[in-house]
């Protein structure tokens, strides 16, 4: 019968859910209880929020927050920016070099950007930027999977709504501004969630430019935190990482139908 889920996968499924659970569910045991329950799974351990206050005494965690929310805030601007007027040129204007300046764009898509961090690493070193906030972001600015994802979209929208726009006098831009950026809005959202949660997350690149509290973000200064050089316990680190993990994990919680449903559209146009 069509519509019926076969128990084996039913199954598989719920292995998987457990097996991306447990750690989770481990991060939270540790920080919500003493260090000497921390692997000790009883039922009469007492629950304390002392971790987390040792956590952020022990760490700027204060500025670590400030810094990710700035990054990942002047990275999503930019990307859309820069991705929405680069879509919109490759969906609906003809000019020489088109398909190819288009796939150039899609080979971007396909280069591991850990390839290039030694050539960016000496561009932010010429330009000064080293140990900044833009520092992190410049190489981001620009996301082949922004624009191709707005392409995509923009290319769908009717064309009789953009000859109705010119009938009323609309130039290009107030036409990209009230026809084709409102009918993309769900396509906006999938982009800006997979944008602010992989730079939330990103490690790698802000370890490599980055070497004081001023500039680290959260997954850097929570690195540094988790050393084993500084003698922190467990409890503590698993707090610092329940800290830094929380917003993503709030927002999930409370727009997970609205996170869905906006994937689910871009996904159909």
């Amino acid at each position: 019968m069509r519509g019926r889920t076969h128990p084996v996968e039913a199954v598989a499924a719920w292995l998987l859910a457990l097996i991306w659970l447990a750690p989770l569910a481990y991060a939270f045991w540790s920080a919500l209880h003493p260090a000497a329950y921390a692997t000790s799974f009883s039922l009469s351990a007492p629950w304390t929020l002392e971790n987390f206050a040792r956590a952020w005494k022990q760490a700027p965690f204060g500025r670590y927050y400030l810094n990710t929310v700035v990054l990942v805030t002047f990275i999503l601007v930019g990307q859309l920016i820069l991705s929405t007027l680069a879509a919109y040129a490759f969906a609906r204007f003809r000019f020489r070099g088109s398909g190819i300046a288009f796939a150039l764009v899609l080979l971007q898509l396909m280069i591991m950007p850990d390839v290039l961090i030694v050539e960016n690493y000496r561009a932010i070193a010429k330009l000064g930027l080293l140990d900044t906030i833009p520092a992190i972001a410049l190489p981001y600015l620009a996301s082949a999977f922004g624009i191709f994802l707005l392409r995509q979209t923009f290319k769908s929208v009717p064309q009789e709504l953009v000859e109705a726009a010119r009938v009323e006098g609309a130039g290009p831009l107030v036409i990209l501004w009230r026809v084709y950026v409102p009918l993309a809005r769900p396509t906006y959202v999938a982009f800006g969630l997979v944008s602010v949660s992989y730079h939330w997350n990103n490690f790698l690149w802000p370890l490599i430019v980055t070497n004081s509290v001023e500039a680290r973000p959260l997954t850097v200064g929570l690195a540094v935190f988790g050393a084993p050089e500084t003698g922190v316990d467990w409890s503590v680190i698993t707090a610092a990482t329940v800290m830094t993990m929380a917003p993503l994990l709030i927002a999930f919680l409370l727009f997970q139908r609205q996170f869905v449903q906006s994937f689910m559209r871009a996904g159909i146009r």
